[in-house]
């Protein structure tokens, strides 16, 4: 994929990223991305949970199934 511009959001966490004066600083806008992105996943599971999309059932025939992607020889 290539990308020749950039939205708002993808300018906008550059310029965090770029402001953080040291490990400590970028490893806490690490975690707010990560603890953002949980919480819409933790969100999305519980919708799909209550709709009936995700149940049981589907949890444990996701449970045996290898969706890795195979390595390249």
């Amino acid at each position: 994929m290539q990308l020749n511009t950039m939205n708002k959001s993808q300018i906008m966490i550059l310029e965090s990223f770029a402001g953080a004066q040291d490990e400590q600083e970028l490893e806490a806008l690490m975690d707010v991305l990560r603890n953002f992105y949980a919480t819409r996943l933790s969100a999305e599971m519980q919708r799909l949970w209550d709709n009936g999309t995700l149940d049981q059932n589907a949890l444990d025939e996701l449970r045996g199934q290898h969706l890795r992607t195979p390595y390249r020889k």
